[in-house]
């Protein structure tokens, strides 16, 4: 037995040479993944930016990319590069030592000789092992004429490795509101949470992310539960937008290829549906269950030049029954998978399955040109008449031109869902978990457009201008009469229940990393029907005139919502 052991280590030590731990940086941490993506349309790296969370061991690669490229960086960049260099230089430090708040614990440690790194609460490595903690803590406070909100956050934040390929992570926060602002049905971008509901309009939540890893040269395997984001966008991705509260799943990443990257993974879904045959009596209660759900989905990237990309995958969310193993499959295209298990004929007896397509292209010089197309369902011989078409089409297509104008960066993007998108008549296989649509966040009916301005005068100051022109239609409940569903041929957002006319502006500072101060002001204009401003809108933003700082705006509806507040972690 200790001969086996011994040569699989031999094996690992011979194949595997490179430091692969596949730790990620959360999708919410936003200023390193615009840093990246503005080196990309400048062309001074190559990224794949249709899947996201970004692992440590990519940002690092790219950010050394860059480092090796600095006289194609304006002075900003150069300090953006080397202070975010302070983060990531830890997966380039071999020495043993450990510091509390910068404070070294190791008497031949000698800083002078060693590259510069982030202040942590806690960082400890050796030639094994590597660990750092660091605290979670933040709050924001926003005001507008109809009252006061607020939401406050705290917890703790571990990131370890061990050797060359494991790592591990755990983050822990908990979390209070008052004046509920995210809900399943509100049309909001913010992240989603599972609320336990307080008095006087409060609410507490906790969430826990983390995972382990196994990271080698050309690949990875994780099982995690954290959140996830596929599909280009600057304003919400329509693939998988990584919005609803995160949930565990399996994760296959391949790059065999310099021109080829493969992702896959299967998820347990929270269906929200109460199983009636698993519940029992317990006492004077009952104990519930629910249904379980799950979903699986892979996505091939090609690159075809060093600055094109094509994406292309699908995905499958199935209930009502234990892990299928033939979703346990990475290479599969599950929708004829589906077929050979449950038969074609009906939907009742069916999965809810979905393709897409991601398109991005960086070949025009400080320019990113992109698109995405999710297919829920569609018939080709039927597309084009109108009262038969069963087009359940989301798409988005977008343009961001960077440092045209220096440190300035400038982004279009429309966005359009057409009726039945993200939706199935069986409830427990919607596209959706703990409620919330996993796709885009206004859902079906609806289109966006979107115009952005971004400007960082100086390293770690963001100042941001987005506008933003929102509709939402009528949604339609699914019937059959007589043997005929009533999905086909519904009309774009023939009547619209909501809309939002919304202008942000927001300043943010980087003090030191993963510690921000930032503020915002919120113009919002949302009118339509009485029951669609009530299901997608908190009363938070009802209203017709805003007093700020003692003036009074005329606003025929608008919120102006001041926001500010201080984050240390992510």
């Amino acid at each position: 037995m200790k001969k086996i052991v011994l040569l699989f280590l031999v094996f690992q030590s011979l194949c595997f040479t490179a430091f692969s731990q596949e730790i990620n940086k959360h999708i919410s941490y936003g200023t390193i993944y615009d840093y990246l993506d503005e080196l990309a349309n400048m062309r001074v790296i190559e990224l794949n930016s249709a899947v996201k969370p970004y692992s440590y061991k990519l940002i690092g690669e790219k950010l050394k990319e860059a480092e090796a490229k600095q006289e194609l960086l304006t002075k900003r960049q150069q300090k953006d590069l080397a202070f975010f260099l302070k983060d990531y230089n830890k997966l380039y430090d071999t020495d043993g030592h450990a510091n509390f708040l910068g404070k070294e614990f190791s008497k031949d440690y000698d800083p002078s000789k060693h590259l510069k790194k982030r202040l942590d609460l806690f960082y400890y490595k050796d030639s094994l092992f590597a660990f750092t903690l660091n605290p979670i803590i933040g709050a924001t406070y926003s005001e507008n004429k109809n009252g006061t909100a607020w939401h406050r956050w705290w917890g703790a934040e571990v990131n370890a490795t061990i050797g060359k390929h494991f790592g591990f992570y755990f983050n822990l926060r908990d979390n209070g509101v008052k004046n509920i602002l995210i809900g399943p049905n509100y049309l909001t971008q913010d992240p989603g949470a599972n609320l336990k509901p307080g008095s006087s309009n409060k609410a507490d939540f906790d969430e826990a992310r983390g995972g382990i890893t196994y990271g080698w040269k050309w690949g990875s395997i994780s099982l995690i539960k954290d959140n996830f984001e596929w599909g280009n966008n600057y304003n919400g991705a329509n693939i998988f937008s990584g919005r609803q509260p995160s949930f565990a799943y399996l994760h296959y990443k391949l790059k065999p290829a310099k021109w080829l990257e493969y992702n896959y993974i299967h998820g347990s879904l929270i269906s929200g549906i109460l199983d009636s045959s698993r519940t029992y009596g317990m006492g004077s209660s009952l104990r519930q269950d629910f249904i379980p759900k799950y979903m699986a989905a892979n996505l091939a990237t090609i690159r075809f030049t060093k600055k094109l990309f094509v994406s292309i995958g699908n995905s499958i969310v199935y209930a009502d029954k234990y892990i299928q193993p033939i979703y346990l499959i990475p290479f599969m295209f599950y929708p004829s998978a589906d077929h050979t298990q449950n038969g074609a004929g009906s939907n009742a007896v069916g999965e809810n399955s979905q393709m897409f397509l991601d398109v991005s292209c960086r070949n025009i010089p400080k320019t990113h040109l992109y698109g995405t197309l999710f297919v829920d369902e569609i018939n080709l011989s039927k597309m084009f008449v109108p009262h038969q078409q069963t087009n359940f089409l989301s798409f988005k297509a977008g343009v961001r031109f960077t440092n045209i104008i220096k440190n300035t960066a400038f982004t279009f993007e429309y966005t359009r869902t057409n009726p039945w998108v993200y939706v199935h008549p069986i409830s427990s296989i919607t596209f959706a978990s703990n409620n919330y649509n996993m796709g885009n966040y206004l859902g079906q009916n609806s289109d966006e457009l979107y115009g952005g301005i971004k400007i960082k005068p100086f390293r770690g100051v963001t100042l941001d201008a987005g506008f933003s022109w929102a509709k939402k239609g009528q949604v339609l409940a699914y019937q059959q009469i007589n043997g005929v569903n009533n999905n086909a041929g519904t009309p774009f957002m023939q009547n619209i229940q909501w809309q939002n006319k919304s202008l942000l502006l927001k300043a943010q500072y980087e003090i030191i990393n993963d510690v921000f101060i930032f503020a915002s002001c919120n113009f919002q204009e949302i009118i339509g029907t009485t029951y669609g401003i009530e299901t997608y809108s908190p009363a938070f933003y009802y209203g017709n005139t805003t007093t700020v700082n003692g003036v009074k705006v005329p606003t025929n509806g608008n919120t102006i919502t001041l926001t500010g507040g201080l984050n240390w972690g992510f």
